[in-house]
């Protein structure tokens, strides 16, 4: 699957999904998606990632928010130049959905907190593209 991007207030948010096969059943409505992250900071202040919220969507119909401080157990503070990278996932009852959503962040600087967006990127197993 591709690499869907955004920048908001210079910090670009990179996402790759990709379907996870080995851990998905079909047979029982299952199916794992494995999400790559990219944090670039490309502002002068360093920044310290504090919570995300994730909008999770299914084609049945089912949406998820998901609320958690920072990402992977991690508060990462991303210096001027410099990129966080993470890797999670997400479970959804059918083959195709979407994600996106935001991190809130704070400047180190100044104190000043600001939101990410985190742009919504599909989650489709393969079979389903033809």
């Amino acid at each position: 699957m591709s690499t869907v991007s955004k920048i908001t207030q210079g910090i670009l948010i990179q996402a790759q999904p990709e379907f996870n096969e080995a851990f998905s059943r079909a047979d029982r409505n299952n199916y794992v998606f494995t999400y790559h992250i990219a944090i670039h900071n490309n502002t002068n202040a360093a920044c310290k990632l504090l919570s995300r919220k994730w909008i999770i969507f299914d084609s049945i119909g089912v949406q998820t928010e998901v609320k958690g401080d920072g990402v992977i157990g991690e508060q990462p503070i991303i210096k001027p130049g410099e990129v966080f990278r993470y890797e999670s996932y997400c479970t959804i009852k059918s083959e195709i959905g979407y994600m996106k959503g935001l991190y809130h962040m704070k400047r180190i600087d100044d104190h000043s907190f600001f939101d990410v967006q985190i742009p919504m990127f599909e989650l489709i197993a393969p079979w389903r593209l033809n």
